[in-house]
């Protein structure tokens, strides 16, 4: 029997990738079904034991109206109970960041505009920013790309290992490295400045953040307890932090695609026709290289008389 046809393989595809998101939910659900029953019971009888104690003091639905403007002001990223003496939230560190976030696809939602002019700027600022920032990924891929596979050929000479091994071995290091320099070492100092969180939780934000999925279930230091220098210096690393660090997953991410394994499954559920992009690119060049050889035809009033 022969290779599958390509709409065989697209459809393998396809079921694949519907049985892992199926996968991932059931496991989601039962993990994290339970704690979040819990947490709502708790949640109810702190509820019933406040409106038993205070109850007869308060108006009937005061309570869910105040905390119903509460919550609606923390999604926008303004926290007034117990934190009066905190920053403003539109600082310029926090003004960098926010618009970083934009930029980088982060979106932690720890802050949103709430004005209809600083909306409508959002729109034209991550319409006109994201593609402008594509193109700095590019020409930064592109300039840095050779000089990562410059130790993996150093190596395949050195040892004298075959292309695959050699880039195999360069993509698992480069992996590694970015891995504990962008991920685990950075979680180990949130995990230390950040008594609230365990080293767990600190690991989880750094990946999710170089992820760009950032679910926004742990967002940046509201700086409690911190001096404000110390908070704008902190909020300023971050910002550092998710420039370097997604370009650093994203030149990673490009050494595991090139790699021989990779290019063959991707080979695999592409087209089967043989004159891929790349050889026709290269058929092309041949036959301009082949038109540039060939002589130009010369009338017969330009022909050497003959002999």
């Amino acid at each position: 029997m022969g290779a599958p046809r390509p709409w065989a393989r697209y459809g393998l595809l396809v079921v694949a990738h519907l049985l892992a998101l199926g996968l991932g939910a059931a496991v989601l659900q039962a993990l994290e079904g339970p704690p979040a029953l819990q947490l709502q019971a708790r949640l109810r009888a702190e509820l019933a034991t406040f409106q038993a104690e205070y109850g007869a003091c308060l108006p009937s639905g005061a309570l869910e109206e105040l905390l119903g403007t509460a919550l609606a002001a923390q999604a926008h990223g303004v926290f007034s109970l117990g934190h009066g003496s905190e920053t403003g939230n539109w600082d310029l560190p926090s003004a960098l960041l926010f618009t970083t976030s934009i930029l980088t696809t982060t979106g932690y939602g720890h802050m949103a505009p709430l004005s209809a002019g600083g909306k409508a700027f959002c729109v034209v600022y991550a319409a006109l920013g994201l593609p402008a920032s594509l193109a700095l990924v590019a020409v930064l891929r592109h300039c840095l790309l050779p000089l990562l596979s410059l130790p993996g050929t150093w190596v395949s000479i050195r040892w004298q290992l075959v292309p695959a091994r050699a880039a195999l071995l360069q993509a698992a290091v480069l992996g590694l490295l970015v891995a504990t320099t962008f991920v685990l070492l950075p979680a180990l100092v949130l995990w230390g400045l950040q008594g609230d969180c365990s080293l767990l939780e600190a690991i989880y934000f750094c990946f999710s953040s170089l992820s760009t999925i950032s679910l926004g279930d742990l967002l940046p230091s509201r700086g409690r307890g911190l001096h404000p220098v110390l908070y704008h210096l902190g909020q300023l690393a971050l910002l550092g932090y998710l420039l370097l660090g997604l370009l650093a997953m994203l030149l990673t991410v490009e050494t595991f695609s090139e790699l021989p394994q990779a290019r063959a499954m991707v080979k695999f559920f592409g087209s089967s026709d043989p004159s891929t992009a790349e050889d026709q690119g290269g058929i092309i060049g041949q036959d301009e290289l082949a038109l540039s050889t060939l002589s130009v035809p010369t009338t017969p009033s330009e022909q050497a008389p003959a002999c």
